[in-house]
């Protein structure tokens, strides 16, 4: 009896303490547990100037590249540069075996004087022809007229009238054989400027000022007609396909500003500017090519060399922005979420332009002053419970 109220004191001390206990776990359940808010960084929209910029990968090309080759099949004698290597327009790169064609050439020059030499002949026995075809024809008329006076007989007038027209069928015939050589003289000098063409042909020179980016053959191949043995390309009209968004499209136009950077140049960009926007998308990957050429010549640049590509579309005035981040997309609508009453309350809006500094443009939906959740520490739904970190 004497230690009844010592006990009574530990069991109210032992009952105050699980309070406390108890206390504590529900508190640190309801700020730190399952039961806590998620905090949440929030932030008021307002309004601002956007500069919208467009972005895109793609590959440095050649937009005039030339493959020069022989127009008919022979044997490589030699090749004159390689890879790397800047060439003149005429500028000799490879010269090709002409095989028998010299020998064409020779007999088809000698045809063609053959042929000459017989359109003389046939052209010295038509004058002769028709100087006898002349005689003859006058010989015919005098005795046509001694006929009708009776000094000679009609038998001797219709004799000369027969030798006026065997001289008239023999300059016919003569006239015939200059026309059938002079059409061998025109087919030989066809054949001799073929073979000559060819004969050129086999000298493989620049068509333009450029670079050897290829090399595809060795003295001693036999290359056939329409193969190349150089490739080049004009260092003046590289560019860079791009391969841009459909989504972010809009608003490209030929000649804006761009900002290009090499991979092998991360730290120095390469002005640039919107040269061609192709009208056919990508249907698989829903991208638009578009290419950007370099505002200067390239001294130095790999073909086929991976590039971004920034494109600066047009400044927006003032116009009502959001942090990007705030932008979310919840049963496919867009909305931000924002606090009502300590818990998260989805609002759908409608959307412009996305830059790549992170702004939205906002066309309805909010209004300036109004505050939207940017960064939540868990993945909000509508009504969870919401505390902003102060």
């Amino acid at each position: 009896m004497v230690r009844l109220p010592n006990v009574r004191w530990k069991r109210a001390l032992w009952i105050a303490a699980g309070v406390a206990v108890l206390a504590a776990a529900g508190g640190l359940a309801f700020w730190r547990g399952p039961l806590a808010p998620v905090v949440v960084t929030v932030t008021k929209i307002s309004q601002a100037s956007l500069e919208p910029q467009v972005f895109g990968i793609g590959t440095v090309e050649a937009r005039r590249a030339y493959s020069v080759g022989p127009t008919q099949a022979a044997r490589v004698l030699k090749v004159l540069v390689d890879h790397g290597d800047r060439v003149k327009a005429g500028q000799l790169l490879a010269e090709l075996d002409p095989v028998d064609l010299r020998d064409r050439l020779t007999s088809a020059e000698l045809g063609m004087s053959r042929a000459e030499e017989s359109v003389r002949v046939v052209e010295a026995q038509v004058r002769e022809a028709q100087s006898r075809n002349q005689i003859a024809v006058a010989n015919a008329a005098r005795y046509r007229d001694l006929a009708q006076k009776n000094f000679v007989s009609t038998e001797a007038a219709e004799g000369r009238q027969n030798e006026a027209n065997v001289t008239q069928a023999g300059l016919e015939a003569a006239q015939a054989a200059v026309q059938a050589a002079q059409h061998d003289v025109a087919r030989s000098a066809r054949e001799r400027d073929a073979v000559s063409k060819q004969l050129a042909n086999l000298r493989l020179l620049s068509p333009v000022d450029g670079i050897v980016v290829s090399r595809s053959v060795e003295p001693g191949t036999t290359v056939v007609a329409g193969q190349a043995v150089v490739r080049l390309i004009d260092p003046a009209s590289l560019w860079v396909q791009a391969r841009i968004d459909q989504a972010r499209a809009s608003g490209l136009a030929l000649g804006q500003p761009a900002e290009i950077v090499l991979r092998s140049r991360q730290s120095s960009p390469i002005p640039g500017r919107v040269a061609r926007i192709e009208l056919e998308s990508d249907a698989v990957t829903e991208e638009r090519i578009v290419a950007v050429a370099f505002a200067e010549p390239m001294k130095e640049i790999s073909v086929g060399e991976l590039a971004e590509v920034t494109i600066r579309l047009p400044k927006l005035p003032e116009t009502l922005t959001v942090p990007t981040a705030a932008v979310k997309q919840v049963d496919d609508r867009l909305g931000v979420w924002q606090r009502n009453g300590g818990a998260a309350s989805f609002r759908p809006i409608k959307v412009g332009i996305q830059t790549l500094d992170g702004r939205t443009q906002v066309f309805d939906g909010l209004a300036a002053g109004d505050e939207v959740i940017v960064h939540s520490t868990a993945q909000l739904a509508e009504g969870t419970p919401v505390r902003v970190r102060r």
